[in-house]
């Protein structure tokens, strides 16, 4: 087995030693988990949780794009918000991405996430 990291400027850079954007392995790319920061600015985006869904929406895909793939070929996603009042909310923006066959999923609350932010998403896919 093979395994390369993904490095892309265009989503929130990793921390040096810790972990990586994202891992190609035997044709899937496995993203670690995006929250909504911002690349450039490397803090939180302002907003709420629709909004912080939206931008980790987009940090995913842009380190799908530098993989190779996209958020179209996702087949596994995992959501973790520190409120599960927040999840029809987050559903609200959900559901507008990956077309009509939608990836497995699960969505837990969990206590805190980084940055004591609201959500955090993660996902798996194939490459193009």
């Amino acid at each position: 087995m093979s395994k390369k990291a993904i490095v892309t400027e265009n989503a929130p850079k990793a921390l040096p030693g810790i972990y990586s954007q994202a891992i190609v392995a035997n044709g899937f790319v496995y993203c670690s988990g995006c929250v909504p920061m911002d690349a450039k600015t490397m803090k939180l985006i302002d907003g709420d949780i629709q909004a912080h869904t939206h931008q980790c929406i987009k940090n995913l895909g842009a380190i799908l794009d530098a993989a190779g793939s996209s958020l179209d070929h996702v087949v596994e996603v995992n959501v973790f918000l520190a409120d599960m009042d927040d999840f029809a909310k987050m559903n609200e923006i959900y559901t507008q991405y990956w077309g009509d066959v939608k990836p497995a999923r699960t969505c837990v609350a969990v206590k805190t996430l980084p940055l004591n932010t609201d959500v955090e998403i993660k996902c798996v896919a194939v490459l193009k």
